[in-house]
């Protein structure tokens, strides 16, 4: 047994890059080595900025490969075929043999059992293997055609401590490697991966990214624990520094205070995204002065720490100007200057929107019972951040920044809350906005926009989505359940629509309305599969979906989910199943005009009575219901007519010979169905027989 360890040393490798390398390559070895069926007791694959290794230990030196037969084309097919076939394996018309199998009779040739010395098959594959790595983004240099992430320097290969010699385009491999990044003359060989580790840890560089990992989170526990302060968990900014350093070494920084005034998602987002920075808060959750710095070396002289903090301190200085200035800026006067700003092509300006949204939100405002004042104030002033100075230097503070704004000249806070989550919510598992101001910013800014595309025709098609229309839909569906709230989608919807049209868009969409709600219908589809309701039952909801209806539809999906498996839920769609096919049974051969108006004057048993008696029960639960039905306790209900169910059809010939007691008994059964169908439609239920 032995080991197989290859590195490839480039100039530095971006974070992004790097977990796509690692995990590529492990993959095409693993791949190969099973398609050759070579063992080997463990596998692994590291990286530095200027490294990338993989790792095979316990590889066997020699594979026996046993003979096996490899079939060829059938007997009957053109000369020119078994030619192909023949010419593929390098064999002539007397190595070949007919043979019958299942399909018919085909030729076959038998190879012969052979050695195959791993060390040549590495030779042989790894320049196919690095050949097909994928690369997100890659770059040629020089007059080279290779490409490749960063610019490849050197490939070192071992296998049994001894070097494997191939060519990859202009590069060589060989058994030593530059040992200083910054000297590139310096160079060392290596026999085998343990050497070559222990080697880099003298010289304080940790080749394996989980170790790495682990001493950064250590010094991280150690100095958080000695100022009872605390990080943000940001696994993937962990990750990048991870990957940005091979020795890394933690260093305590601040700036001046007087930067705290600044909003917290200034100061956060300048330390983290453009610096990968950790700043530190306190046990409040307070943003401090201070933050930590993964370095790449031992700050001895303290200089390193002085870069930093310079660095923090210029950007801060930068960012607090652009503050400053947005605040003294009156938002409402503000207002005008969106009409420099375009919305989209065929759907005017951000002022246009704006205006389109307060008209919106004050029909909402009715149905929520909230001020219609402050509702038209806060679409008013929603997108003004957008021409701030801070959103132009930090985009991804939209609508945040217009929150602190807002807030800081005196603003409502119900209207600076729902600036802040206007674009909420911007996935399935982020959270959506609770307050009812919030609800209605965000549910009205993104019925424009749904009606605005749709309007102008750039509908999602079946692979792309560039507008994230999907995610804006999947968002008001999410709002309107989350919040257990019906509002009126349809009218919102035709209202929308009218404004676009009153404000002189013309849209090109003559099915706008019926696009839409397949549109609608479709999210809320997908988001009931992504809760994990059944599939029959998504259909059932979904055939009685109704966009005034959103939330009620939903929880009636939910209910019967969760007792679909059980003796309730098996007991409603037994009953409903055998009402439904007896009445689909008698009806579909002769032809019944059912009228929904069962005469219990002529019934002839208390079979029939009993069945009226408790489906008129049914009815009378559901006309008494104004609002807030508890749908476990409807479905409870729905169970108990099981009874009464099966007594009749146990007891009674609803095929009867006289016709008007027939359709009398064949017009109670759809009474019944009927009234369950008021819930869901049932006959997409499955039945536990189905």
């Amino acid at each position: 047994m032995s080991i197989f360890f290859l590195e490839l040393f480039s100039e530095e490798i971006p974070s992004s890059l790097q977990k796509n390398l690692r995990e590529d390559l492990l993959d095409n070895f693993n791949k190969l080595f099973s398609e050759k069926f070579i063992s080997f007791k463990k596998s692994s694959s590291y990286s530095t900025p200027n490294r990338a290794i993989v790792l095979f230990e316990g590889l066997q030196k020699q594979v026996s490969l046993k003979s096996e037969e490899i079939k060829g084309p059938n007997i009957n097919a053109p000369k020119i075929a078994l030619e192909g076939f023949m010419r593929s394996n390098n064999i002539s018309k007397k190595n070949i043999f007919k043979k019958s199998i299942d399909k018919g009779e085909f030729y076959f040739f038998k190879t012969k059992s052979k050695k195959l010395n791993t060390h040549d098959l590495l030779e042989q594959f790894v320049p196919l293997i690095l050949q097909k790595i994928q690369w997100k983004k890659s770059m040629k240099w020089g007059e080279f055609d290779l490409n490749w992430g960063r610019p490849l320097k050197s490939i070192l290969a071992i296998f049994n401590k001894k070097k494997l010699t191939f060519n990859f385009h202009h590069i060589t491999s060989s058994n030593s490697t530059f040992v200083d990044k910054e000297f590139e003359e310096k160079k060392k060989i290596f026999h085998d991966f343990k050497s070559y580790e222990k080697f880099f840890q003298k010289e304080g560089i940790v080749i394996n990214q989980e170790k790495r990992k682990k001493i950064i989170e250590k010094e991280f526990k150690k100095i958080l624990t000695k100022k009872n302060l605390s990080i943000k968990d940001n696994g993937k900014l962990i990750d990048e520094v991870v990957d940005l350093t091979d020795k890394p070494h933690i260093l305590e920084c601040s700036f001046d205070k007087k930067f705290l005034s600044i909003p917290k998602e200034i100061l956060v987002l300048t330390m983290q995204s453009h610096q990968k920075y950790f700043p530190l808060f306190s046990k409040k959750d307070e943003i401090t002065n201070e933050f930590l710095v993964v370095a790449n070396n031992k700050d001895q002289k303290g200089l390193i720490k002085i870069g930093n903090e310079r660095v923090i301190e210029a950007r801060l200085n930068d960012a607090e100007f652009f503050w400053n200035r947005d605040k003294s800026q009156n938002l409402v006067k503000k207002v005008s200057e969106l009409k420099s700003m375009n919305f989209f092509k065929g759907l005017g300006t951000y002022f246009d929107k704006v205006q389109r949204m307060r008209k919106l939100g004050a029909s909402i405002s009715d149905e929520l019972l909230i001020s219609k004042e402050k509702v038209e104030l806060s679409a008013s002033i929603c997108k003004t951040d957008l021409i701030s100075e801070s959103v132009g230097e930090f985009p991804e503070l939209q609508g945040i920044m217009g929150s602190h704004l807002s807030h800081a000249q005196g603003f409502d806070k119900d209207i600076a809350d729902a600036i802040k989550e206007q674009y909420l919510p911007v996935g399935l598992d982020t959270i959506v906005p609770k307050k009812p101001y919030s609800i209605t910013l965000s549910l009205i800014d993104k019925i424009d926009t749904l009606i605005g595309f749709f309007g102008v025709n750039e509908k999602p098609s079946s692979s792309k989505d560039p507008y994230a229309l999907r995610r804006t839909a999947l968002s008001i569906i999410r709002i309107i359940i989350e919040n257990k709230k019906d509002l009126k989608i349809s009218d919102l919807i035709s209202y929308s629509s009218n404004i676009y049209l009153d404000q002189g868009f013309n849209f090109s969409n003559d099915t706008l309305k019926k696009d839409i709600f397949n549109f609608l219908k479709d999210r809320f589809k997908y988001y009931l599969k992504e809760k994990g309701i059944r599939h029959d039952i998504i259909d059932a909801a979904s055939n009685v979906f109704n966009l005034n209806k959103i939330s009620t539809v939903f929880e009636k999906a939910k209910s019967l989910n969760k007792i679909i498996n059980k003796s309730v839920g098996e007991d409603i769609v037994s009953s409903y199943k055998r009402a439904s096919n007896i009445l689909h049974s008698e009806i579909k051969d002769i032809k019944i005009d059912l009228t929904n108006t069962t005469d219990p004057g002529i019934f002839k048993n208390d079979f029939e009575k009993e069945l009226y008696k408790k489906t008129n029960e049914l009815r009378k639960y559901f006309s008494g219901i104004l609002k807030n039905e508890n749908f476990d306790e409807t479905l409870v209900l729905f169970s108990t007519a099981k009874k009464e169910v099966f007594a009749f059809f146990d007891n009674v010939k609803v095929n009867d010979d006289n016709e008007t007691i027939k359709k009398n008994r064949l017009e109670l059964i759809n009474f019944f169905c009927k009234t369950l169908d008021n819930f869901i439609d049932f006959q997409l239920i499955k039945d536990t027989n189905d």
